[in-house]
């Protein structure tokens, strides 16, 4: 369907929709699509410069799609051909501050869908017998990072597959530079664009009612002839419409200027109207006899805002930064100088202060702070443009932001700070510098920062932050709080060989639940055990040849804690297992064929051992029933827990599957999976033993085990 020749306003007879004020083309468009009108399209595309009304448009269709909204607005009134049937209300995943991903999973627990991977929700999508409706508002809102350019990828990979999908109806509100793209998907028959500043769809008359609307909210108290006379307000609203070139944002922006300043202004005088968001700004200013640069240079700071806003006491400090001069009195005396542009918000309960909560929400104490943020994206882009460098402004920001860090220690940096510091230095060009701080990686929200390591080309990172990119899906899909977080990269640095790093996370002020001892990278490890070894085997036995190139070592009479590694046959440094003939106290052999060898390595060392497998004894049940920790496993997963209070002392999530697993009776932990085999002593005290607790078996696979990486969300 196209766009009628009639008026677009609302035709004769009818009211106008309530909120959106007029789009009657744009609406019966929607409501075409919303009924699956013969000819309309699977697929709308809504687009528009910055400020047309794309997201009004679509808040307005949204509320006639919803039941509760239904009941409140005037359908009999509209022109029935804007109005869509009763209908189930569409899936809307809101993608204001999300990841792609996590746009995507929103739509995979919205349909209740049982996909393990990103590419089988659309598979189970197609697969439906029911048609299913979908509407993707602000796209260009998308993502925790704003240079990191969410809305492309949301566009690459959730819209276009799911534009694909002959199961699935689609609306996406998506900024003109991406339209094209998502668009030219999909054969011309089964997609519309709806472009709002095209002449097809632009829409004058409701532009000037929304003008007089908004001007009307002065005429009971201003005695001024050109907003007292309704036939006076007309005009002027007509006029400042048709200066805005269809552009409502520019229009309510000149409205609310007038409103705050209507003294000394004649409506016959078109220069005093702007015609761009540009101009509302510098005339605005100029009718409150400011300079424009000072007006801009205060809202620089919110034009890069990340997440919900700036915090208050955070808007001087960068405006200086930014200014290269003291901005503070600026500020003070300047509130009505911004008023129009600028509104307060609150943060969330996250301690991360970012849409929605991402994993670092370990404490509500920073949820209600006042927050600053600009009434509409478009203000930060024309902002961002005036600037001569917008590098180099992003580099003063972020050097303001890194001096607010208390000593250099991020558990008292504010949490805009710590979460967002990453996003600034990104645009800045200088984000792989910062990331060689272990308290910024456990402090930060793991999402944000994750989205802004991921934009940097992989051979500019370091291997601090090649570590944390590797590990970051761990951290957001287990939603850990900063200790843990800081234990999982512990282990991760561990891994890669960077170990003074794992030992700076010890030095935080973070309660760890383990330390790391060693990590050897092996592949096709079927099984670990814990052990000892008893005798020395004759004589002096030379430990194998780690990672770290460790000397031999020499085994003595003292009973050797070790580790038990079952790995393929012919693995560097492994022997035959034993026969069942002569086991020994190793407690069995493996039957002849089996493929399988086994490693020995020092349990808390990080060498191996070379030593005959039927030397090494397995603790005694009692041993085990005796010792203050107990393990329960499941699929991905790890808890280690006290016999003697049942509380859970560290939980382990790999990101990988775990093949073996076993915990020595003085709370060594020893984990292999596809990757490697990872030795960690347990920290926590142990706690008093307790008669009534019955003992314990070592080992239990837990009945809700997880899934694996493949459900992850985030």
């Amino acid at each position: 369907m196209s766009a009628s020749d009639e008026g677009h306003a609302a035709p004769a007879g009818y009211a106008p929709h309530p909120y959106v004020g007029g789009r009657t083309a744009a609406l019966r468009a929607l409501a075409a699509w919303r009924m699956s009108w013969p000819g309309a399209p699977r697929v709308i595309v809504v687009t528009g410069d910055p400020g047309s009304g794309r997201s009004r448009l679509v808040t307005g269709f949204l509320m006639m799609c919803d039941p509760e909204y239904r009941k409140q607005l005037p359908l009999d009134d509209l022109d029935p051909a804007t109005v869509p049937p009763d209908l189930p209300t569409p899936a809307v995943p809101n993608p204001t501050g999300l990841t792609a991903a996590q746009v995507l999973w929103l739509l995979a627990d919205h349909f209740d869908l049982d996909a393990g991977r990103s590419a089988d929700i659309f598979t189970e999508l197609a697969a439906r017998d029911e048609p299913v409706s979908i509407v993707v508002p602000d796209v260009d809102q998308a993502g925790p990072v704003r240079a990191a350019n969410e809305p492309a990828r949301l566009v690459r990979e959730v819209l276009k597959p799911l534009a694909a999908t002959p199961t699935v109806q689609l609306v996406a509100d998506v900024p003109r530079a991406l339209a094209a793209e998502l668009a030219e998907a999909l054969p011309s028959g089964q997609v519309q664009v709806v472009d709002l500043d095209a002449p097809e769809w632009a829409d004058p008359e409701g532009l000037a009612l929304h003008a007089e609307t908004a001007l009307g909210t002065a005429s009971g108290t201003a005695e001024l002839p050109y907003l007292a006379d309704a036939d006076a307000r007309r005009a002027l609203s007509r006029a400042m419409a048709e200066r805005a070139a269809g552009n409502r944002l520019t229009v309510q922006l000149a409205a609310q200027s007038l409103l705050m300043q209507p003294d000394d202004f004649d409506p016959a005088d078109p220069a005093l109207l702007p015609a761009t968001v540009g101009e509302a700004l510098d005339l605005h200013a100029r009718r409150l006899g400011a300079d424009p640069q000072t007006l801009r240079l205060i809202l620089a700071p919110l034009a890069f805002a990340e997440g919900e806003g700036l915090p208050t006491q955070l808007l001087g400090p960068l405006a200086t930064a930014v200014a290269g001069r003291d901005m503070s009195r600026d500020i003070a005396d300047g509130m009505p100088l911004v008023a129009p542009f600028v509104q307060a918000a609150e943060a969330s309960g996250d301690s991360d202060g970012s849409p929605g909560g991402n994993g670092a929400a370990e404490s509500d104490a920073d949820g209600g702070r006042p927050l600053l943020r600009l009434v509409h994206p478009g203000i930060a882009e024309e902002v961002r443009s005036w600037l001569p460098d917008v590098r180099d402004a992003q580099t003063k920001i972020a050097m303001a932001l890194l001096e607010a860090v208390p000593q250099q220690d991020w558990s008292r940096a504010d949490p805009y700070v710590r979460n967002h510091l990453a996003a600034h230095t990104l645009e800045a060009g200088l984000l792989p510098q910062l990331l060689t701080d272990p308290g910024l990686f456990a402090h930060a929200d793991p999402v944000a920062l994750r989205t802004a390591v991921e934009a940097v080309p992989l051979e500019q990172l370091g291997a601090p932050a090649r570590t944390y990119l590797r590990t970051a899906p761990l951290l957001t899909r287990s939603q850990a709080p900063a200790d843990l977080r800081a234990a999982f990269l512990e282990t991760a640095f561990v891994e890669d060989g960077l170990v003074p790093y794992a030992e700076a996370l010890h030095t935080l002020g973070l309660t760890l639940p383990w330390r790391t001892l060693w990590s050897v990278p092996l592949t096709g490890v079927r099984a670990v055990t814990v052990g000892s070894l008893q005798e020395p085997g004759g004589g002096a036995a030379s430990a194998l040849a780690g990672a770290d190139g460790a000397p031999a070592a020499t085994a003595g009479t003292t009973p050797r804690p070790v580790a038990a590694i079952l790995v393929p046959e012919g693995t560097l440094g492994s022997r035959a297992l034993p026969g069942p003939a002569d086991a020994g106290g190793s407690g069995g052999g493996a039957p002849e064929g089996d493929g399988t060898a086994l490693l020995v390595h020092d349990l808390v060392a990080p060498e191996y051992v070379d030593v005959d497998p039927s030397q090494v004894v397995r603790p005694s049940e009692k041993a085990r029933e005796a010792a203050p920790f107990g393990l329960s496993r499941g699929a991905d997963y790890l808890r280690v827990w006290a016999r003697a209070t049942r509380e859970v002392v560290a939980a382990l999530v790999s990101d990988a599957p775990i093949t073996g697993a076993d915990l020595s009776p003085d709370g060594v932990l020893v984990v292999a999976t596809e990757r490697g085999v990872t030795a960690r002593r347990i920290l926590a005290d142990v706690p008093a033993a307790t008669p009534t607790v019955p003992p314990q078996r070592t080992v239990t696979a837990d009945a809700d085990a997880t899934h694996g990486l493949e459900g992850d969300h985030s």
